[in-house]
């Protein structure tokens, strides 16, 4: 008889295993990747795809690159599949008249005061 709340096995009136079953999830980060390979013609072919693993990422180029109306075949054997992975990437907007306010701005902080004046000196102001 089990007894579900503590998954501690009972036979008879003896207790003969106390184990709790816990599934861990492994948190793999997901990369951006660029997945190259050449076709039959000898024609280098470049997709970007996003995968946790390097067999998802060559999976996933691969299904890609075979459905695209380009590509003469992917010979199979000794062909070679390059992965270039890459952080994901972070993208930002910047309001133009927010950076010219803060450009412009006077006082802060000393890292502040010297990364204004580093920017400054980029646009010869």
């Amino acid at each position: 008889m089990a007894n579900d709340s503590d998954n501690t096995r009972k036979v008879g009136s003896g207790t003969i295993a106390n184990k709790k079953r816990i599934c861990y999830l492994a948190l793999v980060p997901v990369r951006s990747c660029r997945v190259t390979i050449q076709d039959m013609d000898g024609v280098s072919h470049t997709v970007e795809v996003t995968a946790a693993t390097l067999y998802e990422a060559v999976a996933q180029g691969l299904a890609a690159i075979r459905g695209n109306e380009w590509v003469a075949g992917i010979a199979q054997g000794l062909n070679v599949v390059r992965v270039s992975v890459a952080d994901v990437r972070v993208e930002h907007e910047v309001k133009l008249m927010d950076f010219t306010k803060w450009l412009e701005r006077v006082g802060g902080s000393p890292r502040e005061l010297s990364d204004r004046q580093r920017i400054r000196s980029i646009l010869v102001v």
